[in-house]
């Protein structure tokens, strides 16, 4: 009887601890979810991988290099490995001599072989660039983008960046010279891994992200349907007015991590972040960053040349005005 009691009493033992186990294991879950990011946020301020330091790596190299001069050319090319990651027909009909052909997919794998400074290019400068910055978090802080791609390289080559300027913004609805909005607060994104180690942390984001693709909106249906996305305009102030804005459009700039400006971006389940500048390069960088960090990034394709780029107000980064292609050799 005695043995009988003793089993009855297990038994009613046994679903008490797993609910306890269970609730427990949630628990662990959402704190190690909630610590993730701020372990990672820390590594990257720590090492010098905010959001700053890609735009600008800590020895002043911007996160993109113009086409040179004739005269440089040789310079140029010799001072890097070139990653070309446009598709390989176009590859094979004309490319940069000594540019090796690689899928976006495999940059990270790429950069493992280089022995120089890294060249990434593409079509318009703007994959380059999410690609360029992903390449920078993962360590390779010297990697810089072709600025305008292959567009600027030659104009047999330019099609890309000609057939893609616009001014669907003229006179649209959703254009407007308003004041910007007060900047929020918002909430740290959400990440989550089994690390709690900060490169490790980084390492395994990166991946992802790369792995995922750049992601992108373009200015047209940002700018039919701006309430559909928490919209970040990366202009200084004096454009923002000056060359008009998306409506509803904020303005956080600077944009880092040791100052929390980053928390005037909204990280909720159901916001899409778009961020756009002058011509998608930066944009796409910041997205690149924003997305490892666990937003719903998305770079908004082309910039203001892509929304108004007869705008009088452009008077720098303007295809067709201060920017054009030059008449750099092709190989095939």
């Amino acid at each position: 009887m005695k043995k009988l009691s003793l089993y009855l009493v297990g038994l009613l033992l046994v679903p008490s601890l797993l609910f306890t186990s269970c609730d427990r294991g949630d628990d662990i879950l959402d704190d190690s979810t909630a610590a993730s990011f701020t372990v990672l946020k820390d590594h990257m301020v720590a090492s010098n991988l905010d959001i700053n330091n890609i735009l600008t790596n800590p020895d002043g190299e911007k996160f993109v290099v113009g086409a040179p001069a004739e005269a440089d050319l040789d310079a140029f090319l010799a001072k890097y490995d070139i990653i070309d990651i446009r598709n390989n027909t176009d590859f094979a009909a004309n490319h940069i001599q000594g540019a090796k052909n690689v899928p976006f997919a495999n940059i990270l794998t790429e950069a493992q072989a280089a022995t120089k400074p890294i060249l990434v290019v593409c079509y318009t400068g703007q994959t380059a660039c999410y690609a360029t910055a992903l390449m920078r978090l993962y360590g390779y802080s010297h990697t810089r983008a072709l600025k305008w791609g292959m567009s600027g390289w030659n104009a047999a080559t330019s099609g890309p960046w000609n057939n893609n300027i616009g001014n669907d913004a003229d006179g649209n609805t959703n254009w407007t010279f308003s004041n910007a909005p007060t900047t929020e607060v918002f909430s740290d994104p959400v990440i989550s891994s089994f690390s709690t180690d900060g490169s490790q942390i980084l390492k395994d984001r990166v991946e992802q992200v790369v792995a995922d693709g750049f992601k992108t909106v373009s200015g047209g249906d940002v700018l039919a349907s701006p309430s559909n996305y928490f919209i970040n305009n990366y202009f200084s102030e004096a454009d923002y007015i000056g060359f008009g804005h998306i409506n509803g459009a904020y303005r956080i700039l600077p944009l880092t991590l040791a100052d929390n400006t980053y928390l005037g971006l909204d990280p909720g389940a159901n916001a899409k972040v778009a961020t756009y500048c002058y011509t998608g390069q930066t944009s796409a960088v910041l997205t690149a960053c924003l997305r490892v960090l666990g937003y719903d990034a998305y770079s908004l394709t082309f910039g203001m040349n892509g929304m108004f780029n007869t705008n009088q107000a452009f008077t720098t980064n303007q295809w067709g005005g201060d920017s054009n292609p030059k008449n750099l050799p092709l190989v095939n």
